[in-house]
């Protein structure tokens, strides 16, 4: 079975796309429809620099929310920021 491709609204180019929706609802189907596999990899490694700056507990309300709209930023809006005062690990 060939690749479902996708104009990737992160990369700009034409991509492999995800196999399913990765979140549930409009958020989920849009990143399904205009999001690559390869950029999806990269919000994965953002996600979790969110996870643990922040110290989110994805179970809660409260995280799942915060996690949608920064998924929103990366995705289709500004671009998420990092935290304050965040220094990548070298």
């Amino acid at each position: 079975m060939a690749q479902r491709m996708v104009k990737c609204v992160k990369l700009h180019k034409e991509l492999p796309g995800l196999e399913e929706p990765p979140w549930a609802g409009d958020l989920g189907q849009r990143i399904y429809e205009n999001v690559s596999q390869e950029a999806w990899n990269q919000w994965l490694n953002f996600l979790r620099m969110l996870i643990n700056e922040y110290r989110l507990v994805p179970s809660t309300k409260e995280a799942q929310e915060f996690i949608a709209n920064q998924m929103e930023q990366f995705f289709f809006g500004e671009g998420s920021a990092h935290p304050p005062g965040y220094v990548p690990i070298k």
